[in-house]
């Protein structure tokens, strides 16, 4: 087997390659402490150094300043925003809305609706979530309207998010956070599980306006209060060091590469080569979105047509070295994802091997 095999999973998913040598190193002998960075005391300045230094660059990269927004880096995953968000924002005589555009925001739906009231204020559910809806029906003076940027499961992404005006816009980016150049200074609050694009599992990335945080409730549980970790710089409780550690080296990473344009450039031409051979052959290779708009840059779900043809495919694809390419669970198919690690090369070995397989089947 090679060093390093092109790997298609959604999450946990490819971290760049430095970041992992480099990461292997530290995690024994960090900045030459003479101990890794896995037992460094979170109350240290060698610390400190990291931990803020990855929400500087974090910042940085999202054209974002820190006078007006925190970085948090927390446990939990991004299933407990879920809860945490209307926990802090949504009273129960308020309406919240919600675009619901996969599993995911469904989830965050139920969760909601414990706080508060929930308006579904889009949805393409009818239609198995193969498209994103382009039309929203809001609800004046809302608590907040949710939406989730990219859906792992279907192969979907909003390209372009409501206009909300002064009602405040959140956004789960869990798997395209930090993928492409957006107008960040639009969302009032972003949270990302890190899993699935900028780092490790273990810990979760929020951005949050610093002045719709101080209008959050006052009676929620410390753990769940945004105020509490906006005024512990996340440092309330142990945080997951080393997965911030990580996360911190992925921010160098995409600056290194130029930031989000370069990242953007490169993301649009891998999966421009998926997608366009699929088209070309979209007899063989069905691309289960079918709003071309809808199509997600990081996840690209497609189906062959048969099952069996399927787990062939997939089982064949892993003695080829591409793993990972089985479609979720609840959905079936394949699916290969592409999030910012994953290079050019590995997309191009994937297309060779569909047309192989194709070929001989």
């Amino acid at each position: 087997m090679p060093e390093r095999i092109h790997n298609f999973f959604a999450g946990p998913a490819i971290l760049p390659y430095d970041v992992i040598k480099k990461s292997f190193t530290e995690a024994v002998n960090f900045n030459g402490l003479g101990m890794s960075v896995l037992e460094i005391s979170h109350r240290s300045a060698a610390f400190d150094s990291m931990f803020t230094e990855a929400q500087k660059n974090m910042l940085e990269i999202m054209g974002l300043s820190n006078d007006d927004y925190a970085v948090l880096f927390l446990g939990g995953g991004a299933s407990t925003q879920f809860c945490a968000l209307p926990f802090n924002f949504l009273e129960k005589d308020k309406t919240a809305d919600y675009v619901v555009t996969g599993g995911w925001s469904k989830k965050a739906v139920k969760e909601a609706k414990f706080f508060g009231n929930v308006n579904i204020a889009a949805s393409s559910e009818d239609a198995n979530f193969s498209f994103i809806p382009k039309r929203f029906d809001l609800t004046p003076g809302a608590a907040y309207v949710h939406t989730t940027s990219n859906n792992t499961l279907v192969g979907t992404q909003i390209k372009n998010f409501p206009q909300t005006g002064d009602v405040p816009l959140v956004s789960d980016m869990s798997s395209d956070f930090l993928s492409r150049k957006l107008n960040f200074s639009k969302f009032s609050l972003i949270y990302a599980g890190a899993q699935k694009n900028i780092g490790p599992s273990g810990v979760t990335a929020i951005v949050i306006k610093r002045s719709w945080a101080e209008k959050a409730r006052r009676e929620v549980p410390t753990m769940l209060a945004y105020t509490t970790h906006i005024d512990k710089n996340s440092l309330f409780n142990t945080p997951p060091s080393f997965p911030v550690y990580i996360v911190g080296e992925v921010m160098k990473w995409i600056l290194e590469q130029g930031g989000l344009e370069a990242v953007e450039i490169a993301n649009n031409r891998k999966a421009g080569l998926l997608y366009e051979y699929m088209d070309e052959n979209s007899d063989y290779y069905r691309c289960t979105v079918t709003d071309p708009a809808s199509r997600s840059l990081m996840n690209v779900t497609f189906r062959l047509p048969t099952e069996e043809l399927e787990k062939k495919f997939i089982a064949e694809g892993t003695e080829n070295d591409l793993i990972g390419l089985k479609g979720h669970r609840s959905v079936g198919g394949c699916r290969a994802s592409i999030y910012n690690a994953m290079p050019y090369e590995g997309v191009e070995a994937l297309v060779n091997f569909m047309k192989r397989f194709m070929a001989a089947n």
